[in-house]
């Protein structure tokens, strides 16, 4: 083994990506749902073969210069993701999930605090703590920031790799709880609070409508249909086209064939007998009267309607609070069907009465002219493109790193936000311009998440390499106890505090709230088994606002963690 581990020491790039390949593998695995996930897996096998390599004589470690670049474009990308979300939780309902997170992320922080205080744990325990109890791994980067910027003053003899190597090392001890301990409490509040939440899900799903994500896979069925009738009934030879919409305002003629060739469907044209009419509706509607024209046929040329589909990302200040239900009357409805809505990136349940907020993603299917006035009425439409600016995420990490050079007075030296903290904050800047100009700044998803997977991924894959070799000398029984005893207290108390004051303060819909929680702690998992376990997508509901907020809040808290437990 000394030959292969003197190998990856003499080839780091062969190290880095061997350790990132084997940290995505091992998270991939899971015992009843239950898993490691790839970043808290990067820290265990980097430092895991770190120290195994230590015991050969080999020391391994890889760039600084290559940790801190992949963080800082982690960070952006966070930034790009929450922004819209964290914008819209400033008003209406939003405020009182963007309270909870706040509530959550200051009482882990606390908790974290006064726990390395009382024990008096190494410098870097609290930072590590507070990213493996509140399972925010981009805490670790912060934590090492306010290391590596000198904010933080270590003992005498210590070296700053050995406070990185007890971030990880407190990281690693409190992750599996932070993860598993969430889970099960946001899954069973309702229950120890003697709240029956399947039928809070109901009446929410009755009283907005909302229909179920869960199990919304590939299926036969449509809710938007298009067909061709031959027109026989005379009740309807002799209607114009828009004397037809008002007696049936469920269907929209979308084009009228007439010897062979389709003459459109103007408002005042005469339908007469034998026409092909092309129908336009709800699949329900479409089947419910079967003789409202005549037989159906299979015409290509009435058919040949132009179809789209499209991402909507509502802009519109004016179109903010109204419900879908409110379109109905609409000259477009009935053209077109909503088949998703993302808000702050987590795709929720959307009912007759969801009402839409700015930077809502909404993905529709339909006629092509009916989408695109929907587009120019919410706002724009974002077509797929593949296409990144770099110009603007080049202008947007300057301005990141700029931010991150303000410093203040504060704890007895210098403290500011860091280029971790400014980049977060020039991606929640650009995003929100972005949103409201058409002409620059793309960044599609998936290079988003290439910024946001690998950026962490690499970045914790080379702190755990780095830190490994000395976790060793480090860490005893005692301090691990310790340090567990923490991370335990910090993840159990805060959801209990911040379920109580959404049900009791806020009366938010129990339902609605198990949502609300994990998004508080910005973990997804929570809120999926919470869907699961009441059978509903109803929690998806209160997600997106906390998991924008407390997502910000913690990576950055990740920094104060260290100055305070000082």
């Amino acid at each position: 083994m000394q030959a292969f581990f003197q190998f990856l020491q003499q080839y780091p790039y062969l190290l880095l990506f061997f350790v990132v390949g084997l940290a995505v593998y091992i998270g991939r695995a899971s015992i009843k749902g239950y898993g490691l996930g790839m970043v808290a897996g990067a820290i265990v096998v980097g430092a895991g073969i770190s120290v195994w390599a230590s015991s050969y004589g080999v020391k391994l470690e890889l760039n600084n210069f290559a940790k801190s670049l992949f963080y800082y474009l982690f960070m952006y990308g966070v930034g790009l993701r929450v922004g819209p979300s964290f914008i819209n939780s400033l008003r209406g309902d939003g405020v009182k999930f963007l309270f909870l997170a706040v509530v959550s992320s200051i009482l882990g922080l606390t908790l974290v605090v006064l726990g390395a205080k009382l024990f008096a744990l190494p410098p870097g325990a609290a930072g590590g703590m507070l990213a493996g109890s509140q399972t925010m791994s981009a805490a670790i980067g912060s934590a090492e920031q306010a290391v590596t910027s000198g904010v933080v003053k270590l003992p005498e003899g210590m070296k700053p790799e050995e406070a990185s190597g007890m971030i990880a090392l407190s990281y690693g001890i409190t992750y599996i709880w932070g993860t598993v301990g969430i889970i099960l409490i946001c899954k069973y509040l309702p229950r120890w609070w003697g709240v029956d939440a399947k039928a809070a899900a109901r009446r929410y799903e009755q009283e907005f409508g909302v229909k179920d994500l869960e199990g919304g896979g590939l299926t036969g069925y449509r809710q938007f249909g298009l067909r061709a009738y031959r027109l026989e009934n005379p009740a309807t030879v002799g209607m114009s086209v828009a004397k037809f919409r008002s007696v049936n305002p469920e269907y929209r003629i979308v084009n009228v064939g007439r010897n062979g060739e389709p003459q459109g469907a103007d408002a005042d044209l005469v339908l007469q007998k034998g026409d092909i009419v092309a129908l336009g509706g709800a699949t329900e509607h479409l089947t419910e009267k079967m003789g409202l024209i005549g037989p159906e046929v299979a015409d290509a040329k009435t058919l040949g309607v132009p179809m789209d589909q499209a991402d909507i990302l509502v802009t519109n200040k004016e179109m903010v609070g109204r419900t879908f239900e409110s379109f109905r009357d609409t000259a477009i409805a009935g053209q077109l069907q909503v088949t998703k809505v993302e808000r702050g990136g987590v795709q929720i349940p959307a009912g007759l009465k969801t009402k839409l907020e700015r930077m809502d993603i909404v993905s529709v299917v339909g006629l092509k002219s009916a989408v695109n006035e929907l587009g120019e009425m919410w706002g724009r439409i974002a077509r797929a493109n593949t296409s990144t600016d770099l110009l603007t995420l080049s202008v947007g990490m300057i301005l990141g790193f700029l931010i991150g050079m303000i410093e203040f007075p504060a704890f007895g030296a210098k403290v500011g936000l860091g280029n971790a903290g400014g980049l977060l904050l020039s991606g929640v800047i650009v995003s929100s311009i972005v949103s409201r100009l058409r002409f620059f700044g793309n960044t599609p998803n998936a290079a988003r998440n290439v910024l946001e997977d690998l950026g962490l991924v690499v970045f914790v894959a080379i702190v755990g390499v780095n830190a490994g070799a000395g976790l060793l000398a480090q860490l005893t029984g005692a301090v691990a106890l310790k340090i567990f005893i923490v991370g335990f207290i910090a993840c159990t108390i805060p959801p209990f505090i911040v379920w109580a004051i959404g049900f009791h303060v806020f009366k938010i819909n129990p339902a609605v709230l198990m949502g609300g929680v994990a998004g508080a702690r910005s973990h997804s998992g929570p809120c999926r088994e919470a869907a699961v376990e009441i059978q509903s997508s109803v929690p998806w509901i209160g997600f997106p606002v906390g998991y924008a907020v407390s997502g910000i809040l913690l990576t950055i808290f990740g920094y104060f963690a260290m100055i305070l437990a000082q």
